[in-house]
């Protein structure tokens, strides 16, 4: 029940962001994780609600991730009063944390207006499941990965040792 009630929550939130960043072409959060590395996603949030802090184009226009998402926790921090819970170095990443995002929008959820139509309900129900798959998952991939390449590496030097101890000297 406390993994629905979570789903739920997140489907909710995800419908919210998805709803106030939709007239932001740069912008497609299908998820909480790689959908916010660039920074586009946290100052679109900002910007729809409250495009009176900042010249969105201006920070669009820069080129780097770290400093479009230092943009946003700073405006966030002086504006809102969200203390800044994230270092935009952590979430830069090809995959940042699920947990920490999720409690980052969360905060911005709280101060901002909330209003969430059926219709971006629906539209998040209706997006690919690999578009939200999580970082649990994307980790699991890789260990799965690795494990294998372990195990060939494994297979492969035993067998090669083998090899190389039957060679005639």
């Amino acid at each position: 029940m406390a993994g629905l009630q979570q789903t739920n929550s997140e489907m909710i939130l995800l419908s919210w962001v998805r709803q106030s960043t939709r007239n932001y072409p740069q912008v497609n959060v299908t998820n909480f994780t790689t959908s916010w590395s660039d920074g586009l996603a946290f100052n679109a949030l900002l910007h729809s609600h409250r495009p009176d802090l900042f010249d969105w184009n201006a920070v669009a226009s820069q080129p780097s991730p770290v400093q479009r998402l230092d943009h946003a926790f700073n405006i966030a921090r002086q504006h809102l009063g969200i203390e800044k819970l994230l270092d935009p170095e952590d979430v830069a990443t090809a995959c940042p944390d699920k947990k920490s995002i999720l409690m980052y929008v969360t905060s911005l959820f709280q101060v901002l207006p909330q209003q969430v139509t059926m219709e971006a309900i629906r539209e998040v129900e209706m997006l690919p499941r690999h578009s939200r798959v999580t970082r649990e998952e994307h980790i699991e991939v890789h260990e799965q990965h690795f494990s294998q390449e372990v195990s060939f590496t494994f297979l492969l030097s035993s067998c090669c040792s083998k090899v190389v101890v039957s060679l005639p000297t």
